[in-house]
């Protein structure tokens, strides 16, 4: 008896050290849904009723980071990538490497967003075969940027044209160092007859100048 005595006033004097119950409101899950999901929505809606010229480039940015960042607020980062790389299409041309130096890009994110630049780039690439490409300049440097604005070395790009200035071929001849890329003439014009061109555009970029590609435009005869 003695012990059971002992043990029902441990029992009982354990049980008051533990703080009262209290009762516990039923919880609004309503709360519990990130603050950015309803943007998320209203974004949407906006890029449905007026395509992508409704959006400026960070929310455009945003809307394709949806998918690839789904639980994360991706305002901060598109606006980050922008600050960093300056236009939408020079954020898709920068390489994996530096895509990663922004916080809120890993690697798979960074891998995606190249996925989507190759895309791009082939359908831009399809968009100016068959048009008179001299006259489409604006569009054609906005091919180039995206193509190879970011590269970490000299690429040495020619674009080969038919007798109506119709792109034939986008060919990347050699790939040079930081500040130089060898070019051979006697290929670009070997190259040129092999697929009977009339012109040739010859592109090169600037990697310790990103932002600046110089074209030239050149007969072969």
């Amino acid at each position: 008896m003695g012990n059971s005595g002992d043990d029902e006033r441990g029992f009982f004097s354990e049980r008051w050290l533990e703080p009262p119950a209290k009762d516990k409101a039923p919880r609004d899950k309503s709360t519990d849904k990130p603050h950015y999901h309803g943007h998320r929505d209203r974004l949407r809606e906006r890029f449905v009723a007026g395509g992508a010229d409704a959006l400026p480039d960070y929310e455009l940015l945003e809307l394709l980071l949806f998918r690839l960042i789904p639980r994360v607020d991706t305002k901060p980062i598109a606006k980050a990538l922008l600050a960093r790389f300056g236009t939408f299409g020079e954020v898709l041309g920068a390489p994996v490497a530096l895509l990663q130096e922004v916080k809120g890009i890993g690697p798979a994110v960074a891998v995606d967003l190249k996925v989507i630049a190759a895309a791009a780039q082939r359908m831009a690439r399809t968009e100016v075969r068959d048009r008179e490409v001299l006259s489409n300049w604006t569009q054609l440097l906005a091919y180039c940027r995206s193509a190879m604005a970011f590269e970490n070395r000299e690429h040495f790009r020619i674009l080969f044209l038919d007798k109506k200035n119709v792109l034939i071929a986008d060919e990347v001849q050699q790939v040079g160092t930081v500040d130089h890329t060898p070019v051979y003439p006697r290929e670009v014009i070997k190259r040129a007859l092999e697929l009977s061109a009339s012109a040739v555009i010859l592109v090169h970029n600037h990697p310790t100048h990103p932002l600046l590609i110089t074209m030239d435009h050149a007969p072969t005869h």
